[in-house]
């Protein structure tokens, strides 16, 4: 059983600590560094189950400019946020678009709903 060592930089909130985590067969066994308790917890979701928003745009027809900014609603998997970027590639909406809306429904059946970031 080898312990794996890793820093990181928490993310959780803007002090930024540098975390030193202890991992040992895929799992936290210890993390050190942190100053509030959201620490360990975004430690052990980085290690076990790593996710990101994405941010990005689509093509709108009969917008004032070419392509609408878009967000996901909520974090997707680390590992397919690539591949929901390559999707949006390929999405075109209509204008009127609201901040808020949902632009693309269930991306790739992730259960994470794509909404627009602004008026157009």
């Amino acid at each position: 059983m080898a312990v794996e060592t890793r820093v990181m930089n928490c993310i959780m909130c803007p002090i930024g600590c540098e975390l030193t985590v202890n991992i040992e067969d895929g799992k936290v066994t210890s993390v050190t560094g942190n100053t509030c308790p959201r620490g360990p917890k975004y430690a052990n979701d980085e290690v076990t189950a790593p996710k990101r928003m994405l941010t990005s745009t689509v093509a709108i027809e009969g917008g004032l400019m070419p392509l609408l900014p878009v967000v996901s609603a909520t974090v997707l998997p680390k590992e397919r946020v690539l591949d929901c970027a390559a999707y949006l590639r390929g999405v075109t909406v209509k204008a009127p678009i609201k901040t808020g809306d949902v632009v693309v429904k269930d991306i790739l059946g992730l259960g994470v709903d794509i909404i627009a970031s602004r008026d157009m």
